[in-house]
């Protein structure tokens, strides 16, 4: 090896080793002391984008909790909102039970109402004053669940006696009932105003029908401020009674082989139709020709109404009991049976057929009218009352009962109803809560609003126990869903930020593999790094000392 006082190669290698050494000696105090084996994008740069990724991450999730722990109390001031709700509308329940005691006089029943108004304002307070962070929380919008007025109207009629009273006349007084088939009540067929007012329609199996239907024409129905509905001496419930005839006839007798003055005739009698024939003598026609017309075979309303009175007449004069109701009966449990058959067996031979008896109802009917009919009273003639079987008189209004005695829900003991939705529906103030720490990641919290009227209350009326209580359950029924609904939500909630909290722990744990700085490893590596660089210090002396060997060749 030569010797050179020029280039000292020994004593720069030895520097550049402890320059080395002193870097990873300064690195691993500043990872020590840091925490960190990432101290600058440098170390590991791959490292360094995924760590700060999670940290955004953490961050949001952060954010996110708090924002979660917000709509939790904002669902906490809804629940505490409809629950006080409920509570008021549980009051309007009791008030409206107690309306329906037959002992209150009216003076009774408008404290009941001075209550339920103050119970309805503070409804009203409450879905309007309900804030949070100073919002209004439910909506404000318009609408309500009990839809189209008219409809709902027709729709009480029906759940709160209209049906069930016009069944239980038509089994006390034709001895025939349904057979608990479905049958569907349809508000959306019109041929306009004063037309067909209601039918029953279905398909034809074997002389009865099926998939069977009660068509009301809401250009028709849907009118008057009584409970009977419409307006004399024409009411809703009359039509109706009307309609159930036809109804439970279909179910249980040869139905489709009936001729029409019977099938229509015995309908009218049901809920009497002596107002119809004052209107057609009135319109200039005599009762000979209506007798007549239907004598010959025709066919009016009227006619078949004054047919079957004279044939009800005519049965309870051969002595049989109940009149026209042994031939319904006859009909009824004898399958396939015609009406010749049944006039037949029922009157012993007296009335031999359809024929027989239109003959003798063209020689006597008018006389009948004349003599049987009083068309001056208030009586309707409905089997039944005063004029029919002499009991006690039954004017327009009174006819039909006011009230059932079948649940409010179901209308029918003996058919299976299927009322129609009325779409109605309150506005609803739509909530997005951040539950995650990406864009999109929410949950939508839904409010419906909370007064008298979204509720279907806004026209409440104390005096109809009836209504008023099937209009309360309906509004119960509806908080009460809102509420699982804020509950759910409230569940949903809490369910994002155990998720958030179990995914932010992982995410920590996972930053702290990439980024954390292994104390054990970093401080081995120290220790190595402070021994090399003692030993390159001291080579470094040892290299500098070596030129000094120059100055023995020199000498």
């Amino acid at each position: 090896m030569s010797l050179s006082i020029t280039t000292n190669v020994l004593s720069m290698g030895a520097q550049r080793a402890l320059k080395s050494h002193d870097r990873t000696q300064e690195k691993l105090i500043e990872q020590l002391s840091s925490g960190s084996r990432i101290t600058a994008a440098r170390d590991d740069p791959a490292g360094q984008a995924i760590a700060a990724r999670i940290s955004s991450g953490q961050r949001g999730m952060s954010q996110t909790l708090r924002s979660i722990n917000d709509g939790t109390s904002m669902l906490q001031v809804a629940e505490g909102a409809m629950a006080n709700v409920v509570e008021r509308l549980q009051r309007l329940r009791e008030l409206a039970v107690a309306s329906g005691n037959a002992t209150y006089v009216d003076g009774d029943r408008a404290a009941l109402r001075t209550e339920a108004l103050e119970i309805l304002a503070h409804i009203n307070q409450v879905g309007e004053q309900t804030k949070f962070n100073g919002e209004t929380l439910f909506s404000q919008d318009g609408g309500s669940i009990g839809g189209d007025e008219k409809k709902r109207r027709v729709l009480d009629g029906l759940k709160t006696g209209w049906l069930s009273s016009a069944e239980q006349m038509v089994k006390q007084y034709y001895g025939i009932e349904g057979d608990g088939v479905k049958i569907t009540v349809n508000l959306d067929t019109t041929d306009g105003g004063a037309g067909v007012l209601a039918s029953v329609s279905g398909n034809v199996v074997g002389g009865k029908y099926t998939n069977l239907h009660l068509n009301l024409d809401m250009a028709d129905f849907g009118g008057g401020d009584t409970r009977d509905g419409g307006g004399s001496p024409y009411y809703n419930d009359r039509v109706v009674a009307h309609e159930m005839a036809h109804a439970v006839m279909s179910r249980t007798m040869n139905f489709t082989a009936l001729p029409q003055w019977f099938v229509e005739g015995t309908a009218e009698l049901i809920q009497g139709a002596d107002e119809r024939v004052r209107s057609s003598i009135a319109s200039g026609n005599s009762v000979a020709a209506i007798v007549g017309g239907v004598a010959g075979g025709g066919f009016v309303y009227e006619g078949g109404y004054l047919a079957s009175r004279y044939l009800h007449d005519k049965l309870k004069g051969l002595g049989v009991e109940g009149g026209i109701k042994g031939v319904m009966q006859h009909l009824s449990e004898n399958a396939g049976s015609t009406l010749d058959q049944a006039l037949n067996a029922v009157s012993k031979g007296e009335i031999a057929s359809t024929a027989a008896f239109l003959s003798d109802f063209g020689a006597n009917g008018v006389n009948f009218v004349n003599t049987r009919v009083d068309l001056t009273n208030a009586d309707t003639g409905a089997i039944g009352g005063l004029d029919a079987d002499g009991a006690a008189p039954r004017d327009a209004r009174q006819v039909v009962a006011d009230a059932g005695d079948n649940n409010a829900k179901d209308g029918l003991a003996k058919f299976d109803v299927d009322y129609p939705e009325l779409g109605g529906g309150t506005g609803i103030r739509r909530v997005q809560i951040q539950a995650g720490e990406g864009a999109g990641e929410f949950i939508e919290l839904q409010f419906s609003a909370m007064n008298a009227r979204a509720l279907g209350l806004a026209n409440l009326d104390m005096k109809n126990g009836a209504i008023s209580l099937l209009h309360v359950d309906e509004a119960l029924d509806f908080v009460n869903k809102q509420r699982v609904v804020v509950g759910a939500s409230s569940n949903r909630l809490d369910v994002a930020a155990t998720a958030l909290q179990t995914e932010s722990l992982n995410m920590t744990a996972a930053k702290e593999r990439i980024e954390g700085v292994d104390y054990a490893s970093s401080a081995a590596g120290l220790t190595r790094a402070q021994i090399l660089q003692q030993a390159a210090s001291a080579m470094l002396a040892q290299a500098n000392q070596q030129p000094r060997a120059v100055l023995s060749l020199l000498r």
